[in-house]
């Protein structure tokens, strides 16, 4: 989490913008986002130089060639005439950044649209200082603390209205990716991608648990070319997203981000069975038109509503024998209508339903307060659903009301995650959990005896305690009782006070 001082450095440049004219929250935030993607390929490029400093050898498909140094953060930034530097990042730099990975690479006609909108040279070099301080107090904390920069900055979108679906948070994230642990041999995909959260954590996931494979061993190149260019894929309908997207997973070691403008649910997504893996939290809201929607997919789930076509899509996208994990509203889990009840048959009947993750309604606070779940299944197309693991939980480390703030972690009841984790990887161990506890199995052919209601209140019992009392007439007698001491102590108070 950011420290208050980050936040406050952050809210700081966020003025600087409004107050010189940029109030889109979106703009505001693509803007910066230009800026920190600079400075960061100048950081990339120096430790580059450092390493064939280091071993002799010489670099290679250098960022910046000697003639543009000047296009440079650490150089551009020491500009003493603000207009200079002004008249650099426009016409030098930016152009530059937006031409990487060649022309006919996804990620220049991403930013073929993009355009730099800082009207003056003051709020340029204003703004470049506050990130460049901003930046060097980020790296002396962890590495996470950039992500969760990204994230504050995506919070701030709440004030535009609807686009604060497009965050998640990302220890919500980082728990769904641990729970899948991705392969270097995976080919993952999120059809709802926003800002790419679910593939950056999957990418970082990869490059840690496969460093030695990637980026150690001398007979890599197949499978490092796999990681950098056609294991991560992402969809999105929105221009803004997919720039931030594309320029988020470069910075992870992706040479040319497949970020793809699709409709991932409209007639001209013909996809098939084309992906291991997919990690989404699609969006909850709003219904279509059915003309607009791709055939196989209303052949699966007669609806309008996104949330249940969605799924319908992921089985579509997924090989058989790739899993998923999905954030759903819970009325997915348990309503009633026809289209609800036949999607949930279908994953359970003709697949492997593995898990349901209850989360508590306050997860996605401050943008809404519905209830969420996370469900994991795998693709087969002949069944194999014979229970499925339910968890409830109950803390995600963080107060469930709209300030979000992060709790004491060692506290087990205060951050269930660890243990969601730790149980779903031992899964053997939580056949003889009974119904009352935190975790257990339901069988399916409870859930089919119910509808193929998922929901896990359904299926968990509580634990009523039995409370025995007196007889009336005891209680009678210890109330007289009481009565009569305490008029003997007022009677004596009285004596006292003479």
């Amino acid at each position: 989490m950011l420290t208050g001082e980050i936040r406050n450095k952050v809210d700081s440049i966020w003025e600087m913008f409004w107050t010189g004219g940029i109030t889109n929250p979106l703009s505001v935030i693509e803007q910066i986002t230009y800026l920190l993607f600079m400075k960061q390929l100048d950081e990339q490029q120096t430790k580059q130089e450092r390493r064939v400093r280091l071993s002799g050898g010489q670099l290679t498909n250098p960022i910046f060639s000697e003639a543009d140094r000047d296009l440079r953060w650490s150089t551009f930034k020491n500009k003493p005439d603000a207009q200079e530097m002004f008249d650099i990042v426009k016409d030098k730099a930016f152009p530059h950044m937006k031409s990487l990975g060649g022309a006919d690479s996804k990620f220049a006609r991403h930013l073929e649209n993009a355009v730099f909108i800082i009207p003056t040279s003051q709020l340029l070099q204003r703004v470049v200082t506050a990130i460049d301080v901003l930046l060097e107090e980020i790296n002396h904390k962890n590495k996470d603390t950039l992500g969760d920069l990204y994230e504050y900055l995506l919070s701030k979108l709440s004030t535009s209205g609807t686009n604060g679906q497009f965050r998640t948070p990302r220890h919500i994230i980082n728990m769904m990716v641990e729970l899948m642990q991705p392969s270097i041999g995976d080919k993952i995909v999120d059809p709802a991608a926003g800002t790419a959260g679910f593939l950056v954590a999957a990418t970082e996931y990869i490059a840690n648990k496969y460093r030695d494979e990637l980026f150690i061993k001398s007979n890599n190149e197949e499978q490092l070319e796999h990681y950098r260019k056609t294991m991560f894929y992402g969809f999105d309908t929105d221009q803004t997203m997919l720039r931030i997207a594309s320029m988020n997973l470069m910075m992870h070691g992706l040479d040319d981000p497949n970020m793809v403008y699709k409709d991932s649910l409209s007639k001209a997504n013909t996809e098939i069975e084309q992906y291991t893996m997919v990690l989404a939290n699609p969006p909850f809201k709003g219904s279509l038109d059915y003309s607009e929607v791709a055939d196989n997919l209303l052949a699966k789930v007669k609806t309008k509503k996104t949330e249940l076509l969605f799924l319908a899509l992921i089985l579509r996208l997924l090989k058989s024998g790739g899993r998923c994990a999905v954030i759903l509203p819970d009325g997915v889990l348990f309503g009633s209508s026809t289209a609800h009840v036949a999607i949930r048959k279908e994953i359970i009947d003709n697949h492997h339903l593995e898990a349901i993750i209850s989360m508590p309604s306050g997860v996605f606070k401050p943008y809404a307060g519905v209830s969420t779940a996370i469900m994991i299944f795998r693709k087969t197309s002949i069944g194999g659903t014979d229970q499925v693991w339910f968890y409830d939980m109950q803390a995600d480390g963080y107060s469930l009301d709209d300030n979000r703030r992060e709790l004491d972690l060692d506290k087990h009841e205060d951050n269930n995650i660890p243990d969601i984790i730790a149980r779903f990887k031992n899964l053997e161990a939580e056949q003889e959990r009974a119904r009352t506890e935190q975790s257990f199995f339901v069988p399916v052919d409870d859930i089919r005896a119910n509808k193929y209601d998922l929901s896990i209140n359904r299926y968990k019992e509580q634990v009523h305690e039995e409370i025995s009392y007196a007889p009336p007439k005891q209680i009678l007698k210890e109330i007289s009782e009481l009565e009569e001491e305490i008029t003997v102590g007022l009677r004596k108070l009285g004596e006292m006070l003479g």
